[in-house]
């Protein structure tokens, strides 16, 4: 499964890892749409795939 990087604070999110309140093996594409990143509180739009 692909590693999403924040734009804004660099936070990894690794869906093997999964995060706070989301299991672990859960896509980053599954992720609810009000998801937001646990460090900075972006939006899943400030989002990049890792290369």
């Amino acid at each position: 499964m692909d590693r999403w990087v924040c734009t804004a604070c660099g936070y990894v999110y690794d869906p093997a890892e999964g995060a706070e309140g989301i299991p672990p093996g859960t896509p980053f594409e599954q992720l609810p749409d009000d998801w937001a990143c646990p460090l900075c509180g972006v939006g899943k739009d400030m989002f990049e795939k890792e290369a």
